[in-house]
């Protein structure tokens, strides 16, 4: 066996508490389970999870691309009158109501 080396690091209590928890319904205490982790880390060499920062929204030039595509890929499509849209919802209603009478 080879030599061992002490790892100390403080964390929140609540933190603690809670992958404790975690690690208690795995079956395994928190030291198995950071070898685990580290022995990952050696084997992928890298962190054994993907570390990545959420999907910056669209800025404002990037919203106005997207709406110009929108529109030119629906620009063969016809418009609809007020009517028919009135139509269309009425349709829809109808539908739902029958399908909520055969439930």
């Amino acid at each position: 066996m080879s030599e061992q080396a002490l790892i100390q690091f403080r964390v929140d209590k609540d933190l603690k508490r809670d992958v404790a928890a975690i690690c208690d319904q795995l079956g395994m205490d928190m030291p198995t389970v950071f070898r685990m982790c580290m022995k990952q880390m050696c084997i992928v060499r890298g962190l054994p999870f993907p570390v990545t920062l959420p999907a910056a929204p669209a800025s404002g030039m990037a919203a106005l691309d997207a709406f110009r595509e929108i529109r030119r890929l629906t620009a063969d499509t016809p418009e609809m009158d007020l009517d028919e849209i009135n139509e269309e919802i009425r349709a829809a209603r109808a539908e739902r109501k029958a399908a909520q009478g055969n439930t």
